[in-house]
């Protein structure tokens, strides 16, 4: 009968990894890849403690509902109908899932010719970008986001939302495609930083990644949204 009822648990617990709706994608790089901007511990504790807690607690809050079924996009764009804890999580995995893939080792990556000439319209030039996108993580008050965004009449803009929140949602103040987003709660640049939250923004753009943003921004343009 143990033996039964230990096969019968397990089936229940394979069962419940196979239909999980949501998972992590592997980091890109290693923990400490990023060192001098992003310490190797922050990167551990930031993936597999606080980015697996999104994906496990979201996947918890949909079990047994239409959500089931649902793009992460897609929840994300009617959320004023969910609960907090699918707003919180779904969110949270968005956020955290975009932040890993515009992060780098590769030294001296840039905007695309086209992405650049984008920045330079919509902000004067690519340290005025900075600039603005550094400002807008400094002055969100508690915890959240900077985002550059393609709105939908596919400009270029720079804005925040508190807490896990993202201009994908139908209850952004601006909503749009995020292409680069900079995680401004205390748990992504603490230990290194303490409550320096101006030089981790600083030294972020060290390791940004902009062959990603290039991609996103191209993806953006033409309709889809990641």
């Amino acid at each position: 009968m143990k033996i039964l009822a230990t096969a019968a648990l397990g089936l229940v617990f394979m069962t419940q990894l196979v239909s999980a709706q949501f998972k992590q994608t592997p980091l890109p790089y290693a923990y400490n890849a990023l060192e001098g901007s992003i310490d190797a511990e922050t990167m551990e504790i930031h993936y597999s403690k606080h980015g697996a807690a999104y994906v496990g607690n979201l996947n918890k809050a949909i079990a047994g509902t239409p959500l089931e079924k649902e793009s992460l996009v897609k929840i994300l764009s009617g959320i004023s109908k969910q609960n907090a804890a699918v707003r919180n999580n779904a969110g949270g995995h968005y956020n955290h899932e975009l932040f890993w893939t515009i992060l780098t080792p590769e030294k001296n990556t840039q905007p695309s010719e086209k992405l650049a000439k984008a920045i330079n319209e919509s902000f004067g030039s690519l340290t005025a970008f900075k600039e603005k996108m550094s400002k807008a993580g400094a002055d969100r008050f508690g915890s959240g986001w900077a985002w550059l965004i393609v709105t939908p009449n596919k400009k270029l803009a720079v804005t925040s939302t508190a807490n896990q929140d993202n201009p994908l949602m139908d209850i952004a103040e601006v909503k749009g495609t995020p292409i680069l987003g900079i995680d401004v709660w205390e748990h992504a640049y603490y230990l290194k930083y303490q409550n320096k939250r101006a030089d981790y923004l600083s030294a972020i753009w060290n390791v940004i990644n902009w062959k990603e943003i290039n991609r996103r921004y191209e993806a953006a343009l033409s309709g889809k949204v990641e």
